[in-house]
């Protein structure tokens, strides 16, 4: 097993680290997930079967472990807000997330369609990210996600016309910014 382990993590780590850091957006956050996903690769392996592609298998792990973080999450915010019976007021409370390190490297193109992304939902946002960030093909992404392809499809399209609509409006804001 421990050069099976080497070797998807050799292959895979970097963009498996990148999928989950786009959904995080915390580094420290990310490497305790990424660490949660190969304890459960190395207590699953002997389970893999073989149907889909290990990088397919691995991402899906992936996924489900964020997930899973993201419930934990939502649970101990209900939970704090419960303690201090904040009610309306509370619930307008946002946790501001760490930037990505490598968002000031990037053009502004690019920063304007990171920034447009937090417009789509969060179905909308694995498949932008694994098609075109981790480049997995519709099939791939559906086996991943646990979604037929015309799912996949049906939800590339719309957030592809949620980044579209975002890019538009950010670029007719800064030409306005730019005539006064």
């Amino acid at each position: 097993m421990k050069t099976t382990f080497e070797e998807l993590y050799s292959k895979y780590h970097q963009d498996l680290f990148q999928f989950i850091f786009y959904m995080v957006k915390d580094k420290q956050q990310t490497e305790d997930i990424v660490q949660d996903v190969y304890i459960k690769v190395l207590t699953s392996y002997q389970n893999f079967k073989g149907e889909s592609s290990e990088k397919t298998w691995l991402f899906s792990i992936a996924r489900h472990v964020t997930f899973d973080y993201f419930r934990k999450l939502k649970r101990k915010r209900n939970k704090f807000l419960e303690f201090f019976n904040w009610g309306e007021e509370g619930e307008q409370i946002k946790s501001e997330q760490q930037e990505p390190e490598e968002y000031i490297l990037l053009d502004d193109h690019r920063k304007q369609i990171y920034h447009c992304m937090e417009h789509c939902s969060n179905d909308q946002k694995q498949v932008i990210i694994l098609r075109f960030i981790q480049d997995f093909n519709i099939k791939e992404t559906a086996e991943i996600l646990d979604w037929s392809s015309s799912k996949v499809k049906t939800t590339q399209h719309r957030a592809l016309k949620v980044l579209q609509q975002c890019m538009m409006t950010s670029f007719g804001e800064e030409e306005r910014y730019h005539e006064k």
